[in-house]
Protein backbone atom coordinates (compact mmCIF):
# COMPACT_ATOMS: atom_id res chain seq x y z
CA UNK A 1 0.00 0.00 0.00
CA UNK A 2 1.67 3.24 -1.33
CA UNK A 3 0.90 6.39 1.50
CA UNK A 4 0.99 9.98 0.26
CA UNK A 5 3.45 12.12 2.36
CA UNK A 6 1.31 14.17 5.12
CA UNK A 7 3.20 17.01 3.31
CA UNK A 8 1.03 16.55 0.11
CA UNK A 9 -2.12 16.02 2.03
CA UNK A 10 -1.57 19.34 4.12
CA UNK A 11 -1.18 21.07 0.98
CA UNK A 12 -4.51 19.68 -0.47
CA UNK A 13 -6.49 20.53 2.70
CA UNK A 14 -4.78 24.34 2.85
CA UNK A 15 -5.66 25.22 -1.09
CA UNK A 16 -9.30 23.41 -0.51
CA UNK A 17 -9.75 25.64 2.61
CA UNK A 18 -8.34 28.90 0.84
CA UNK A 19 -10.75 28.13 -1.85
CA UNK A 20 -13.77 27.41 0.36
CA UNK A 21 -12.96 30.70 2.28
CA UNK A 22 -12.93 32.65 -1.22
CA UNK A 23 -16.50 31.43 -1.75
CA UNK A 24 -18.05 32.54 1.06
CA UNK A 25 -15.59 36.12 2.00
CA UNK A 26 -15.35 37.26 -1.40
CA UNK A 27 -12.90 39.94 0.22
CA UNK A 28 -10.40 37.32 1.13
CA UNK A 29 -9.87 36.68 -2.65
CA UNK A 30 -9.23 40.76 -3.28
CA UNK A 31 -6.37 40.31 -0.57
CA UNK A 32 -4.63 37.29 -2.06
CA UNK A 33 -4.70 39.11 -5.30
CA UNK A 34 -3.13 42.32 -3.17
CA UNK A 35 -0.63 40.34 -1.41
CA UNK A 36 1.04 38.56 -4.74
CA UNK A 37 1.27 42.12 -6.60
CA UNK A 38 2.83 43.82 -3.10
CA UNK A 39 5.15 40.31 -2.75
CA UNK A 40 5.98 40.35 -6.80
CA UNK A 41 6.88 43.84 -5.83
CA UNK A 42 9.30 43.63 -3.07
CA UNK A 43 11.20 40.96 -4.60
CA UNK A 44 11.30 42.44 -8.11
CA UNK A 45 13.08 45.27 -6.03
CA UNK A 46 15.51 43.31 -3.85
CA UNK A 47 16.44 40.67 -5.92
CA UNK A 48 19.48 39.70 -3.26
CA UNK A 49 16.28 38.90 -0.89
CA UNK A 50 14.85 36.69 -3.65
CA UNK A 51 18.33 35.10 -4.12
CA UNK A 52 18.75 34.99 -0.49
CA UNK A 53 14.76 32.78 -0.06
CA UNK A 54 15.82 30.65 -2.94
CA UNK A 55 18.98 29.26 -1.53
CA UNK A 56 17.09 28.22 1.48
CA UNK A 57 14.20 26.96 -0.02
CA UNK A 58 11.87 29.64 1.57
CA UNK A 59 11.16 31.17 -1.36
CA UNK A 60 8.32 29.07 -2.82
CA UNK A 61 6.55 28.94 0.31
CA UNK A 62 5.77 32.73 0.62
CA UNK A 63 2.66 32.62 -1.95
CA UNK A 64 1.77 29.14 -0.69
CA UNK A 65 1.83 30.40 3.29
CA UNK A 66 -1.51 30.50 4.84
CA UNK A 67 -2.58 30.57 8.87
CA UNK A 68 -6.11 29.94 9.86
CA UNK A 69 -8.12 30.15 13.13
CA UNK A 70 -10.26 28.09 14.84
CA UNK A 71 -12.46 28.10 18.27
CA UNK A 72 -13.36 24.47 20.09
CA UNK A 73 -15.99 24.04 22.74
CA UNK A 74 -15.27 20.87 24.43
CA UNK A 75 -12.39 19.10 25.09
CA UNK A 76 -13.48 16.17 23.33
CA UNK A 77 -13.25 18.44 20.03
CA UNK A 78 -9.92 19.41 20.83
CA UNK A 79 -8.48 16.04 21.34
CA UNK A 80 -10.06 14.93 17.41
CA UNK A 81 -8.96 17.96 15.97
CA UNK A 82 -4.97 16.58 17.69
CA UNK A 83 -5.20 13.65 15.28
CA UNK A 84 -7.27 15.29 12.40
CA UNK A 85 -4.23 17.71 12.25
CA UNK A 86 -1.55 14.85 13.50
CA UNK A 87 -3.29 12.87 9.39
CA UNK A 88 -1.69 16.14 7.47
CA UNK A 89 1.89 16.30 9.73
CA UNK A 90 0.70 19.38 12.06
CA UNK A 91 1.41 19.10 15.72
CA UNK A 92 0.62 21.71 18.69
CA UNK A 93 3.15 24.03 19.35
CA UNK A 94 3.05 26.68 22.29
CA UNK A 95 0.44 27.25 24.30
CA UNK A 96 -1.07 30.58 24.45
CA UNK A 97 -3.82 31.88 27.69
CA UNK A 98 -5.86 35.00 26.01
CA UNK A 99 -7.49 35.30 29.16
CA UNK A 100 -5.31 37.58 29.94
CA UNK A 101 -6.03 39.96 26.95
CA UNK A 102 -9.72 39.45 28.09
CA UNK A 103 -10.49 36.69 25.71
CA UNK A 104 -11.65 33.46 27.43
CA UNK A 105 -9.92 30.83 25.27
CA UNK A 106 -6.42 29.03 25.74
CA UNK A 107 -5.01 27.95 22.61
CA UNK A 108 -2.09 26.30 20.83
CA UNK A 109 -1.09 26.24 17.38
CA UNK A 110 -1.29 23.28 15.02
CA UNK A 111 1.78 23.43 12.45
CA UNK A 112 4.92 21.41 10.64
CA UNK A 113 8.00 20.88 12.56
CA UNK A 114 10.77 20.23 10.22
CA UNK A 115 12.10 22.60 7.90
CA UNK A 116 11.38 20.87 4.69
CA UNK A 117 7.70 20.22 5.76
CA UNK A 118 7.66 23.62 6.29
CA UNK A 119 9.29 24.59 3.09
CA UNK A 120 6.84 22.19 1.38
CA UNK A 121 3.70 24.21 3.07
CA UNK A 122 3.72 26.01 6.65
CA UNK A 123 -0.21 26.12 6.90
CA UNK A 124 -1.30 26.87 10.27
CA UNK A 125 -4.11 26.70 12.47
CA UNK A 126 -4.17 29.05 15.86
CA UNK A 127 -6.71 26.70 17.54
CA UNK A 128 -8.44 28.32 21.23
CA UNK A 129 -10.24 26.21 23.08
CA UNK A 130 -13.50 27.80 25.20
CA UNK A 131 -13.06 28.32 28.66
CA UNK A 132 -16.61 28.06 30.29
CA UNK A 133 -14.90 28.51 33.43
CA UNK A 134 -14.21 32.09 33.33
CA UNK A 135 -17.67 32.90 32.57
CA UNK A 136 -19.92 34.17 35.92
CA UNK A 137 -23.32 33.11 35.13
CA UNK A 138 -23.55 29.62 36.50
CA UNK A 139 -26.77 29.08 34.72
CA UNK A 140 -25.65 30.41 31.60
CA UNK A 141 -22.00 27.82 31.86
CA UNK A 142 -24.78 25.10 32.07
CA UNK A 143 -26.97 25.61 28.92
CA UNK A 144 -23.98 26.14 27.21
CA UNK A 145 -22.48 22.91 27.82
CA UNK A 146 -25.63 21.04 27.39
CA UNK A 147 -25.11 22.50 24.08
CA UNK A 148 -21.49 21.97 23.02
CA UNK A 149 -22.16 18.41 24.56
CA UNK A 150 -25.16 17.63 21.61
CA UNK A 151 -22.91 18.80 18.53
CA UNK A 152 -20.98 16.85 16.28
CA UNK A 153 -18.25 18.80 14.47
CA UNK A 154 -16.87 16.29 12.29
CA UNK A 155 -18.39 13.62 10.08
CA UNK A 156 -18.39 10.27 10.35
CA UNK A 157 -16.29 9.78 6.95
CA UNK A 158 -13.38 12.21 8.68
CA UNK A 159 -13.36 9.64 11.91
CA UNK A 160 -13.21 6.80 9.76
CA UNK A 161 -10.19 8.31 7.86
CA UNK A 162 -8.51 9.33 10.97
CA UNK A 163 -8.73 5.72 12.66
CA UNK A 164 -7.61 4.05 9.58
CA UNK A 165 -4.99 6.72 9.07
CA UNK A 166 -3.56 5.91 12.57
CA UNK A 167 -3.87 2.50 12.04
CA UNK A 168 -2.37 1.92 9.13
CA UNK A 169 0.77 4.98 9.04
CA UNK A 170 -1.21 6.75 6.39
CA UNK A 171 -3.39 7.25 3.53
CA UNK A 172 -3.28 6.33 0.05
CA UNK A 173 -3.92 9.24 -2.58
CA UNK A 174 -7.74 8.01 -3.26
CA UNK A 175 -8.20 8.31 0.97
CA UNK A 176 -6.18 11.66 1.06
CA UNK A 177 -8.57 13.16 -1.34
CA UNK A 178 -11.83 11.98 0.43
CA UNK A 179 -10.04 13.17 4.40
CA UNK A 180 -9.74 16.52 2.75
CA UNK A 181 -13.47 16.83 1.62
CA UNK A 182 -14.36 14.77 4.87
CA UNK A 183 -12.10 17.45 7.26
CA UNK A 184 -13.54 20.51 5.30
CA UNK A 185 -17.29 20.30 6.54
CA UNK A 186 -15.91 21.02 9.76
CA UNK A 187 -14.69 24.15 9.03
CA UNK A 188 -17.84 25.43 6.84
CA UNK A 189 -19.82 28.27 7.44
CA UNK A 190 -23.39 27.24 8.86
CA UNK A 191 -25.54 30.65 8.71
CA UNK A 192 -28.10 28.31 10.35
CA UNK A 193 -27.74 28.47 14.81
CA UNK A 194 -27.83 25.55 16.95
CA UNK A 195 -29.93 27.94 19.91
CA UNK A 196 -32.71 29.91 20.45
CA UNK A 197 -32.65 33.65 19.70
CA UNK A 198 -33.00 34.79 23.21
CA UNK A 199 -30.16 32.25 24.14
CA UNK A 200 -27.36 33.63 21.71
CA UNK A 201 -27.93 37.11 23.15
CA UNK A 202 -27.19 35.86 26.55
CA UNK A 203 -24.28 34.16 25.84
CA UNK A 204 -23.00 37.44 23.24
CA UNK A 205 -23.34 39.42 26.54
CA UNK A 206 -20.91 37.09 28.25
CA UNK A 207 -18.87 37.74 25.87
CA UNK A 208 -18.93 37.60 21.58
CA UNK A 209 -16.72 34.68 21.29
CA UNK A 210 -18.69 32.43 23.56
CA UNK A 211 -21.57 32.87 21.26
CA UNK A 212 -19.11 32.28 18.28
CA UNK A 213 -18.27 29.08 19.65
CA UNK A 214 -21.58 27.72 21.40
CA UNK A 215 -24.42 29.02 18.66
CA UNK A 216 -23.55 27.59 15.85
CA UNK A 217 -22.94 23.75 14.55
CA UNK A 218 -18.90 23.56 14.37
CA UNK A 219 -16.15 25.69 14.34
CA UNK A 220 -16.42 27.99 10.88
CA UNK A 221 -12.84 28.77 9.96
CA UNK A 222 -12.72 32.94 10.95
CA UNK A 223 -9.78 34.10 8.99
CA UNK A 224 -7.11 32.63 6.75
CA UNK A 225 -4.03 34.43 6.55
CA UNK A 226 -1.57 35.03 3.56
CA UNK A 227 1.90 36.39 4.11
CA UNK A 228 3.26 39.33 2.68
CA UNK A 229 6.81 40.35 2.86
CA UNK A 230 6.12 44.16 3.06
CA UNK A 231 3.00 44.63 5.42
CA UNK A 232 2.59 48.50 5.18
CA UNK A 233 2.69 48.37 1.45
CA UNK A 234 -0.48 46.14 2.02
CA UNK A 235 -1.82 48.56 4.94
CA UNK A 236 -1.35 51.51 2.52
CA UNK A 237 -3.27 50.31 -0.22
CA UNK A 238 -6.07 47.95 1.03
CA UNK A 239 -7.94 51.24 0.98
CA UNK A 240 -7.34 51.48 -2.97
CA UNK A 241 -9.25 47.93 -3.24
CA UNK A 242 -12.63 48.60 -1.18
CA UNK A 243 -11.20 47.23 1.70
CA UNK A 244 -10.20 49.23 5.05
CA UNK A 245 -7.92 48.02 7.68
CA UNK A 246 -7.71 47.61 11.18
CA UNK A 247 -6.17 51.20 12.17
CA UNK A 248 -2.59 49.90 14.00
CA UNK A 249 -0.93 46.99 12.98
CA UNK A 250 -0.61 44.33 15.59
CA UNK A 251 3.07 43.70 16.99
CA UNK A 252 6.47 45.47 16.76
CA UNK A 253 7.00 48.71 14.79
CA UNK A 254 8.45 48.59 10.65
CA UNK A 255 12.10 47.85 11.55
CA UNK A 256 14.98 47.12 9.13
CA UNK A 257 15.15 43.80 10.45
CA UNK A 258 11.77 42.33 10.94
CA UNK A 259 10.78 40.08 14.13
CA UNK A 260 8.43 38.10 15.34
CA UNK A 261 4.94 39.01 13.53
CA UNK A 262 2.85 41.85 12.70
CA UNK A 263 -0.45 41.42 11.63
CA UNK A 264 -3.65 43.20 10.40
CA UNK A 265 -6.74 42.62 9.25
CA UNK A 266 -10.19 43.88 7.80
CA UNK A 267 -13.03 44.71 10.14
CA UNK A 268 -15.23 40.95 10.75
CA UNK A 269 -18.24 40.98 8.23
CA UNK A 270 -21.89 41.13 9.72
CA UNK A 271 -23.20 38.14 8.37
CA UNK A 272 -26.99 36.75 8.49
CA UNK A 273 -28.16 33.86 10.74
CA UNK A 274 -31.41 32.23 11.28
CA UNK A 275 -32.30 31.31 14.87
CA UNK A 276 -34.92 28.54 15.75
CA UNK A 277 -36.92 27.72 18.52
CA UNK A 278 -38.26 24.70 16.68
CA UNK A 279 -41.68 26.59 15.92
CA UNK A 280 -40.61 29.84 14.38
CA UNK A 281 -37.49 31.16 13.07
CA UNK A 282 -35.99 34.35 13.55
CA UNK A 283 -33.66 36.46 11.33
CA UNK A 284 -30.54 38.06 12.94
CA UNK A 285 -26.85 38.72 12.18
CA UNK A 286 -23.65 37.52 13.58
CA UNK A 287 -20.16 38.94 13.29
CA UNK A 288 -17.39 36.52 13.57
CA UNK A 289 -15.07 35.93 10.10
CA UNK A 290 -12.79 38.72 8.63
CA UNK A 291 -9.60 39.13 6.63
CA UNK A 292 -6.16 39.11 8.10
CA UNK A 293 -2.67 39.65 6.63
CA UNK A 294 0.16 38.76 8.57
CA UNK A 295 4.27 39.66 7.77
CA UNK A 296 6.69 37.27 9.64
CA UNK A 297 9.89 37.95 10.84
CA UNK A 298 13.36 36.88 13.03
CA UNK A 299 12.12 34.51 15.78
CA UNK A 300 13.48 35.67 19.29
CA UNK A 301 15.25 33.80 21.81
CA UNK A 302 13.61 34.06 25.52
CA UNK A 303 15.98 36.78 26.14
CA UNK A 304 14.66 39.14 23.00
CA UNK A 305 11.40 37.86 23.74
CA UNK A 306 11.62 38.72 27.00
CA UNK A 307 12.96 41.95 25.37
CA UNK A 308 10.21 42.70 23.42
CA UNK A 309 7.37 41.72 26.23
CA UNK A 310 8.88 44.40 28.33
CA UNK A 311 9.20 47.18 25.63
CA UNK A 312 5.59 45.98 24.27
CA UNK A 313 4.03 46.43 27.95
CA UNK A 314 5.73 49.40 28.68
CA UNK A 315 4.36 51.12 25.32
CA UNK A 316 0.83 49.95 25.78
CA UNK A 317 1.16 51.35 29.66
CA UNK A 318 1.86 55.01 28.14
CA UNK A 319 -1.10 54.21 25.15
CA UNK A 320 -3.28 51.09 24.76
CA UNK A 321 -4.40 51.79 21.38
CA UNK A 322 -8.11 52.00 21.33
CA UNK A 323 -10.42 49.64 18.26
CA UNK A 324 -11.84 52.79 16.94
CA UNK A 325 -8.60 53.88 15.95
CA UNK A 326 -9.25 57.01 17.35
CA UNK A 327 -5.41 56.80 18.76
CA UNK A 328 -3.82 55.05 16.46
CA UNK A 329 -1.18 57.56 15.28
CA UNK A 330 0.32 58.03 19.41
CA UNK A 331 0.11 54.49 19.75
CA UNK A 332 2.11 53.93 16.90
CA UNK A 333 4.77 56.86 17.46
CA UNK A 334 4.70 55.85 20.77
CA UNK A 335 5.75 52.01 19.88
CA UNK A 336 8.33 53.38 17.34
CA UNK A 337 10.01 55.37 20.05
CA UNK A 338 10.09 52.55 22.74
CA UNK A 339 11.30 50.07 19.94
CA UNK A 340 14.46 52.01 19.59
CA UNK A 341 15.91 50.27 22.43
CA UNK A 342 16.34 47.13 20.49
CA UNK A 343 18.76 46.89 18.38
CA UNK A 344 17.76 46.86 14.73
CA UNK A 345 20.76 45.09 12.63
CA UNK A 346 21.55 41.54 12.40
CA UNK A 347 25.00 41.68 13.81
CA UNK A 348 23.89 42.80 17.14
CA UNK A 349 20.97 40.82 17.84
CA UNK A 350 22.83 37.78 16.79
CA UNK A 351 25.54 38.68 19.26
CA UNK A 352 23.48 40.10 21.89
CA UNK A 353 21.80 36.40 21.75
CA UNK A 354 18.05 37.86 21.10
CA UNK A 355 17.50 36.15 18.02
CA UNK A 356 17.85 32.24 16.52
CA UNK A 357 19.61 31.74 13.39
CA UNK A 358 20.50 28.80 10.88
CA UNK A 359 24.38 28.42 10.29
CA UNK A 360 26.03 27.07 7.08
CA UNK A 361 29.26 26.39 5.34
CA UNK A 362 30.14 29.10 3.43
CA UNK A 363 32.67 27.27 1.45
CA UNK A 364 35.34 30.16 2.11
CA UNK A 365 38.80 28.35 2.74
CA UNK A 366 39.47 27.59 6.59
CA UNK A 367 41.77 25.70 8.52
CA UNK A 368 41.72 23.06 11.00
CA UNK A 369 41.66 25.61 14.59
CA UNK A 370 38.19 26.66 12.91
CA UNK A 371 36.70 23.41 14.05
CA UNK A 372 37.33 24.83 17.50
CA UNK A 373 36.13 28.28 17.05
CA UNK A 374 32.72 29.65 18.96
CA UNK A 375 30.19 30.40 15.77
CA UNK A 376 30.78 34.14 16.14
CA UNK A 377 34.30 34.00 15.33
CA UNK A 378 33.53 31.89 12.28
CA UNK A 379 30.37 34.25 11.36
CA UNK A 380 33.24 37.26 11.35
CA UNK A 381 36.15 35.40 9.29
CA UNK A 382 33.35 34.59 6.46
CA UNK A 383 33.56 30.70 7.49
CA UNK A 384 29.93 30.46 8.43
CA UNK A 385 26.53 32.38 7.66
CA UNK A 386 24.07 32.96 9.94
CA UNK A 387 20.58 33.77 8.45
CA UNK A 388 17.37 34.41 10.61
CA UNK A 389 15.15 31.58 11.37
CA UNK A 390 11.61 32.49 10.43
CA UNK A 391 8.93 32.96 13.49
CA UNK A 392 6.65 30.41 13.00
CA UNK A 393 4.34 30.60 15.87
CA UNK A 394 1.95 33.64 17.05
CA UNK A 395 1.84 36.68 19.81
CA UNK A 396 -1.72 36.31 22.25
CA UNK A 397 -1.84 40.16 22.64
CA UNK A 398 -1.50 40.24 18.86
CA UNK A 399 -4.20 38.09 17.94
CA UNK A 400 -6.20 39.47 20.58
CA UNK A 401 -5.51 43.05 19.54
CA UNK A 402 -7.13 41.76 16.01
CA UNK A 403 -9.71 40.11 17.39
CA UNK A 404 -10.78 43.51 19.75
CA UNK A 405 -10.65 45.91 16.78
CA UNK A 406 -12.66 44.07 14.68
CA UNK A 407 -15.70 43.30 17.14
CA UNK A 408 -14.87 46.75 19.15
CA UNK A 409 -13.45 47.64 23.02
CA UNK A 410 -16.39 45.99 24.69
CA UNK A 411 -15.36 42.62 23.15
CA UNK A 412 -12.34 42.99 25.82
CA UNK A 413 -13.75 41.93 29.13
CA UNK A 414 -12.23 41.83 32.65
CA UNK A 415 -10.96 38.34 33.11
CA UNK A 416 -7.90 37.70 35.12
CA UNK A 417 -4.71 35.99 33.56
CA UNK A 418 -5.52 32.49 34.25
CA UNK A 419 -3.30 30.03 32.33
CA UNK A 420 -3.74 26.78 33.12
CA UNK A 421 -1.49 24.42 30.47
CA UNK A 422 -1.87 20.78 32.54
CA UNK A 423 -5.85 21.46 32.10
CA UNK A 424 -5.45 22.20 28.08
CA UNK A 425 -2.73 19.08 27.29
CA UNK A 426 -5.00 17.10 29.03
CA UNK A 427 -7.79 18.03 27.19
CA UNK A 428 -5.69 18.08 23.89
CA UNK A 429 -4.42 14.41 25.07
CA UNK A 430 -0.90 15.25 24.33
CA UNK A 431 1.72 18.19 25.74
CA UNK A 432 2.44 20.96 23.81
CA UNK A 433 5.70 21.28 22.22
CA UNK A 434 7.89 24.19 23.73
CA UNK A 435 8.47 26.75 20.71
CA UNK A 436 11.41 28.03 22.11
CA UNK A 437 13.22 24.20 22.52
CA UNK A 438 12.10 23.79 19.35
CA UNK A 439 13.95 26.92 17.68
CA UNK A 440 16.83 26.37 19.89
CA UNK A 441 17.29 22.99 18.43
CA UNK A 442 16.99 23.78 15.09
CA UNK A 443 19.77 26.33 15.63
CA UNK A 444 22.14 23.72 17.08
CA UNK A 445 21.17 21.30 14.66
CA UNK A 446 21.91 23.55 11.72
CA UNK A 447 25.26 24.57 13.53
CA UNK A 448 26.42 20.81 13.97
CA UNK A 449 25.90 20.31 9.98
CA UNK A 450 28.43 23.68 9.42
CA UNK A 451 31.02 22.01 11.50
CA UNK A 452 30.31 18.55 9.78
CA UNK A 453 31.01 19.99 6.93
CA UNK A 454 33.92 21.99 7.49
CA UNK A 455 35.23 18.82 9.41
CA UNK A 456 34.66 17.00 6.31
CA UNK A 457 36.32 19.73 4.10
CA UNK A 458 39.52 19.03 6.19
CA UNK A 459 39.32 15.18 6.55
Amino acid sequence: MCHIDPNAIRTLFSRAMSGMYRDEVPAYGTLLDLVRLVNEARLEAEPSERARLQELGELDRVSEERHGAIRLGTPQELSTMRRLFAVMGMYPVGYYDLSAAGVPVHSTAFRPLEQSALNANPFRVFTSLLRLDLIEDAELRAEADEVLSQRKIFTQGCLDLIARAEADGGLTSEEAESFVAEALETFRWHPEANVEHALYKRLHEAHRLVADVVAFKGPHINHLTPRTLDIDAVQRLMPERGIAPKAVIEGPPARAVPILLRQTSFKALEEPVSYSDGVTTVDGSHTARFGEIEQRGLALTPKGQALYDRLLAHTRGLVRPAADGSNAAEYMETLERTFADFPDDLETIRTEGLGYFRYSATGKGSSTEDLARDPATLVTAGVLRADPIIYEDFLPISAAGIFQSNLGDEASQGFAANPNRARFEEDLGAPVIDLHQRYAEVEAASLAHARAVLAHAHA
